[in-house]
């Protein structure tokens, strides 16, 4: 007898639209019953062509009908949520705004530390944002930096929203500039509001508000947020709440996603106490790191120009966006090698030494991953193409000169892109989506 869907979760991609039908296991867990896919149709003028078309393939393949299921809606089809962020200085205040921002899933178009000049306006018209991140100074610190980049932003007059998440003290100042220019202003607790102390959590949140707000603009997508009752989740939001489920319920986690124009890494983890002392700046607990410049087919070309092996230069002919031929397999592979490898340098923390009057000593910037117990590889690039385990299990080499993961660390594959779709249904079930993570380790692991 069939099992209805109780949970039914839909992801419009930037080119793929995927369904996943749920039902509730006695166990607590949601068991997978139903999947279907089909190219998103944003430029067919309407992402709900494609919608249906995946819900058509999911009930057509699971004979299940979606009729009383509950949705929830992740997307990234809009091209995500477009920010500029505008701190005091870059390795503080900065620093955390931007970390806030990738962390709900939003696309930095520029950071700016200290005054705003007038190359920066000019710059932020030209980019258009969806959202503005204003920040700077610990509470009770800094004020007149702030508050003249709050009157330079304002007087730009355009017309979309501000978070403020600086210096507390600012607060009705900075609201009374932006709504004397007759602009939207949210007020946030300081993402840093004091010396090593990062508070992103808050800022995140209203950010994925304002993108589900945002979504609406996609074309035909307020037909689709018209079937669920949930806000709808930029998918880089909802693979790092994921993250933090799973850590929650398995241990510190690193994920990974490659695709064809991105890389995304997100980490889960307070690092080890062996190298806490040694850090630098402080980091989040939940962390993504988004590597525009790395990808298996749209920049291709960038991870060539990277590579000093010239026989892989020599083979651009190759790279497909959907390989075919061994020779085609062979080169997204290492392609996605390349990424993967590139992307968690990148993201991870940084063993350096320092000399000071009594001597050298170490220090490490950025993220420590040596605690990291897994290590899970999502999206098409790793899980379709053979030779996934293989690329994770080469950046499990423990702290070197880079802090990466420990080489007994687990590796997962997510066959089934669940991942997303577990971190969208994460706020409103915490208990199903942690029990579900528990119930795939364990019949992964045997």
């Amino acid at each position: 007898m069939a099992r209805d869907i109780h949970l039914l979760t839909i992801e419009v991609g930037s080119t793929i639209t995927k369904a996943n039908g749920f039902a509730l296991a006695d166990d607590g867990s949601l068991a997978h019953v139903a999947q279907g896919f089909a190219p998103t149709s944003v430029a067919r003028g309407d992402v709900n062509v494609g919608v249906q078309a995946a819900l058509a393939e999911l009930r057509e393949t699971s004979g299940l009908d979606t009729g009383k299921a509950e949705i929830f809606v992740n997307s990234s089809a809009a091209g995500g949520l477009r920010m500029t962020v505008h701190g005091l200085t870059y390795n503080m205040t900065a620093r955390a705004a931007r970390e806030a921002s990738l962390g709900a899933g939003a696309i930095i178009r520029q950071v700016t530390a200290g005054a705003i000049a007038d190359v920066d306006l000019d710059e932020i018209i030209n980019i258009k944002p969806n959202i503005i991140l204003l920040a700077g100074g610990v509470d009770f610190g800094a004020r007149d930096v702030v508050e003249a980049n709050a009157k330079k932003l304002a007087s730009l007059g355009m017309p979309i929203p501000v978070i403020y998440a600086g210096n507390t003290a600012l607060r009705t100042t900075v609201g009374k500039i932006f709504a004397a220019a007759g602009q939207e202003v949210f007020i946030a607790p300081n993402v840093f509001p004091d010396v090593d102390v990062l508070n992103v959590d808050p800022v995140r949140k209203l950010i994925q508000d304002a993108f589900s707000r945002h979504i609406i603009h996609a074309p035909g997508m307020e037909k689709l947020a018209g079937i669920t009752s949930r806000p709808v989740m930029p998918t880089p939001g909802a693979v790092l709440k994921a993250a933090e489920i799973f850590a929650e319920a398995l241990g510190d986690v690193l994920v990974l996603d490659v695709g064809g124009a991105t890389t995304d890494v997100h980490s889960v983890s307070e690092g080890s106490t062996e190298w806490a002392d040694k850090l630098v700046d402080p980091e989040p607990h939940a962390k993504r790191t988004v590597e525009g410049d790395l990808g298996v087919f749209v920049n291709a070309a960038n991870i060539l120009e990277l590579s000093t092996d010239e026989r892989w230069k020599q083979r651009a002919e190759d790279v497909k966006a959907m390989p075919e031929t061994d020779a085609q397999r062979e080169m997204t592979r290492w392609l996605c090698a390349r990424a993967v490898e590139t992307g968690v340098r990148r993201h991870a923390g940084v063993i350096s030494d320092l000399y000071t009057p009594t001597g050298r000593k170490q220090i490490v910037r950025g993220k420590d991953l040596s605690a990291v117990w897994w290590v899970v590889g999502t999206g098409g690039a790793l899980t379709r193409v053979p030779g996934g385990d293989e690329i994770l299990r080469s950046i499990c080499t423990g702290p070197a000169k880079y802090l990466f993961p420990r080489p007994d660390a687990r590796i997962l594959l997510d066959r089934r892109y669940l991942f997303s779709a577990m971190g969208t249904i994460a706020g409103v079930y915490p208990d199903a989506v942690r029990r579900t993570f528990e119930t795939w380790v364990k019949g992964e692991m045997g």
